[in-house]
């Protein structure tokens, strides 16, 4: 009888403190989502996630004067423009699954994208994204030691996200709720595109054509030890080495 009895005691105790905890949950989802049924937040939860803009790391005022000085000539808004560009290209060719849609951009990127295809296509499936929308574009971050020099925009970004199997149905995502996103896009000073094509650090380092000294300022028009002029000596570019999704 005794075992009996405790046994119902312990049922009890659990039973309440099911009851306590369904009241706590119900009571903070009315407060944050209007409505005390645990499946219906739920519903509401992921509408919420799914329509609200990830933050991006705004780090533009404190990196674009050190940029601008180094570099007179860049212009932020062409920049910005260009970064936004690439990543709408970029999740372009991934769905049509043709990394030549992306006009911008190192070889090197372009086989990233390649290879993500093939590994898609190796379990028959296809990733689509659509309706692209882009929320805000910052710079976050800006690298330059020893001659080598890349900026880094992150972009917040929505889309509706799915991946489709060889039959057309869908594995992963939802063809109906839109997907937040926020990408990392890296942009690199190149001065020799065939030898930047050929690194793996995703930078160059630059001589001066004429006493081979490091050019530690890339912006500059002048090499700093011998003073020789060394702007108009190679053809220079920005582009586009590596595109990352941040969680």
């Amino acid at each position: 009888m005794i075992p009996l009895i405790i046994t119902l005691v312990v049922i009890g105790s659990i039973f309440t403190a099911y009851a306590v905890i369904r009241r706590k949950l119900q009571s903070i989802t009315q407060e944050l989502f209007g409505t005390s049924s645990l499946s219906e937040a739920n519903a509401r939860m992921k509408e919420e996630y799914a329509t609200t803009p990830k933050s991006v790391s705004a780090m533009t005022s404190l990196y674009l004067p050190k940029i601008v000085r180094d570099f007179p000539d860049f212009i932020y808004s062409e920049m910005k423009s260009r970064s936004q560009n690439v990543l709408t290209q970029y999740l372009a060719a991934i769905q049509a699954e043709d990394p030549s849609l992306m006009t911008e951009g190192t070889d090197e990127l372009r086989g990233k994208v390649k290879t993500h295809i093939v590994m898609l296509n190796e379990n028959g499936k296809h990733e689509h994204f659509e309706n692209v929308r882009i929320h805000r574009t910052e710079i976050s971050n800006y690298r330059k030691t020893s001659g080598r020099c890349v900026i880094t925009f992150q972009t917040a970004c929505e889309y509706l996200q799915y991946i489709t199997d060889d039959s057309g149905n869908v594995v992963s995502g939802d063809r109906n709720l839109r997907h937040q996103a926020r990408y990392d896009i890296e942009m690199a000073y190149i001065q020799d595109r065939e030898i930047v094509e050929q690194t793996t650090d995703n930078g160059i380092g630059l001589k001066c054509p004429f006493c081979d000294a490091p050019l530690t300022n890339l912006g500059s028009k002048h090499c700093e030890y011998c003073g020789s002029p060394v702007q108009e000596l190679n053809i220079k570019v920005w582009d586009f080495i590596n595109i990352t999704e941040r969680v």
